[in-house]
């Protein structure tokens, strides 16, 4: 979620991975993220307080600690002896960081191991504030979600605007793929001519855009000495539903007061991502086999490649091996 979601002293509830996660900040800005389940008749803490250092559940006023330490179990009396510290509520590595706040949710929740990967190491530009944030809930698996965000083909299609592009603009194109940390990028390069919007930048700017797991798409502009970033995170919520986050920085003076025009055209494109995937589910309610093709699909390819391999080093220790090779993928769109 974006960081300025989280006000200090403030927690907020989400469900992620079908697990229901609490978040909070402390008084002196630090995030937190816990099981969003007291541990002793099952209400969600969400439900309670927090003042800022620690939360209090609804039911009978057990305390615990933003290390999901409990503190306190207000029904003891003095001569009862019990070791309260030693009970726990699941805790999540959480960072706040690129404008963001970030969760490493672990697949054994009784692990106090640190997280195998960190999160993602982003431009310069996103250490501040994002200058536009668009959120959206997708209903679909989170694989749809990203193989649709990441396709080259479907733009004259399905985001067919005059501020955009048009079917009449379709065609050629080649570009440059190497493999980056947990993913690939299309390595830096001109935007291409149908694409209008860049136009509004000035200069000649170039791009990098870059795919990272386990759903980041990082999109990198440099217009001289100023930068403009996106940055998209694919959040699954549960086996059907999916959020997206849309942040963009930059340090364009004037796109500042551009905003409340550019804010409605940013919504209006991922809103077109978002229907076509609403669209999209009446088939996919039937299983039907699915393919994918070259090159306009090796992105996705990649992607479920990708998965494999973490997924493999996550099981059994084997060393995660990037699949993808530097090469010229083309397409018409």
């Amino acid at each position: 979620m974006p960081s300025g979601d989280l006000a200090p002293g403030k927690m907020l509830a989400k469900t992620l991975l079908g697990e229901p996660v609490l978040f909070g900040r402390g008084a002196d800005g630090t995030v937190f993220a816990m099981r969003d389940i007291c541990p002793h008749r099952g209400i969600p803490l969400s439900d309670g307080r927090f003042d800022a250092g620690e939360v209090e559940c609804c039911y009978h006023g057990w305390r615990f600690a933003p290390d999901g330490r409990c503190t306190a179990i207000p029904s003891l009396t003095a001569d009862q002896s019990m070791e309260v510290e030693k009970i726990r509520v699941a805790t999540y590595p959480a960072v706040d960081r690129h404008g963001g706040i970030w969760v490493y949710m672990r697949a054994d929740l009784r692990s106090t191991a640190e997280p195998v990967v960190q999160p993602p190491a982003l431009p310069a530009v996103t250490d501040r504030a994002p200058g536009m944030v668009q959120r959206m809930t997708f209903p679909c698996h989170v694989d749809h979600a990203v193989i649709g965000l990441m396709d080259p083909a479907h733009g004259p299609f399905v985001h067919t605007s005059w501020w955009w592009r048009t079917r009449k603009s379709i065609h050629e194109k080649a570009k440059r793929f190497g493999p980056s940390d947990l993913g690939f990028a299309m390595l830096r390069h001109q935007p291409s001519k149908n694409s209008a919007a860049y136009k509004l930048l000035g200069g000649v700017p170039t791009t990098e855009i870059r795919f990272r797991l386990p759903g980041l798409r990082v999109e990198d502009i440099e217009i001289g000495r100023h930068r403009v970033c996106g940055v998209t995170a694919v959040t699954p919520v549960d086996e059907k539903t999916t959020e997206i986050t849309h942040m963009i920085f930059w340090t364009v003076p004037w796109l500042t007061l551009l905003k409340p025009i550019l804010a409605p055209f940013a919504r209006r494109f991922l809103g077109q991502d978002r229907d076509v995937v609403v669209r999209q589910q009446r088939g996919l309610a039937h299983n039907p086999t699915l393919m994918l093709i070259n090159d306009a699909d090796v992105q996705a390819k990649w992607y479920f490649r990708l998965k494999k391999a973490y997924a493999a080093w996550r099981s059994d220790g084997t060393p995660f091996e990037n699949p993808v090779r530097e090469t010229t993928l083309r397409w018409r769109s």
